[in-house]
């Protein structure tokens, strides 16, 4: 299973960005960490530097690795389409991504776990892979038996009705429908997918 387990605050300090959800130290020291991180002449990042942080920023945001993410970068080259928002939509439609979005979950970290925990279901049948890629018109929902965990239920009391425009959710059969691939200026994630792309083309 693919996932960063070292400090979470150090890095969204790295990217200036609280890419793991809601961080109180971030907001404390909005600069990079290390013992020269709150000097303000620091040395300029080069093309390529600026290129790789950018694809760090996205594996770290969506919590996959290297070889995940360099083969969703190989199938997003030979859709149709844009290739950089092509590859977000295949991100955003990976099961862990999705039990995130709709609530189910309060971090995609946590969504992974459930997912691998089996109690997520795709079309009534429990799928235990969090790379598993959801396609439009299926259904992903909590199993029967999870229904009343307590991670579940405090996630989706905050629920917001009808965040993405993508998801169809149902709270009484706590299950929601994948109802398309979203376009780019729906997906909230502050990434610069045209740096991936050039990043991949060198």
């Amino acid at each position: 299973m693919a996932r960063y387990r070292g400090p979470r605050t150090k890095i969204a300090r790295k990217f200036g960005e609280p890419i793991f959800g809601a961080d109180k130290v971030l907001e404390k020291k909005n600069y990079p960490p290390g013992m020269h991180g709150n000097m303000r002449k620091r040395k300029k990042t080069s093309e390529y530097g600026v290129q790789l942080q950018e694809k760090q920023k996205a594996k770290y945001t969506y919590g996959i690795l290297e070889r995940q993410f360099s083969n969703l970068f190989k199938k997003a080259s030979r859709a149709k389409g844009i290739t950089g928002e092509v590859l977000l939509q295949l991100l955003e439609s990976r099961l862990d991504n999705m039990v995130y979005r709709m609530g189910i979950a309060p971090t995609r970290a946590a969504a992974r776990q459930l997912v691998t925990h089996r109690h997520i279901t795709v079309d009534g049948k429990v799928v235990n892979i969090p790379s598993y890629l959801v396609r439009a018109g299926q259904y992903v929902g909590v199993r029967e038996k999870s229904k009343s965990l307590e991670v579940i239920t405090e996630s989706l009391s905050g629920r917001k009705r009808n965040v993405y425009s993508w998801i169809e959710w149902n709270s009484e059969q706590m299950r929601g429908r994948f109802l398309n691939m979203p376009e780019r200026e729906d997906i909230p994630e502050n990434i610069k997918e045209q740096l991936i792309v050039e990043l991949y083309s060198k």
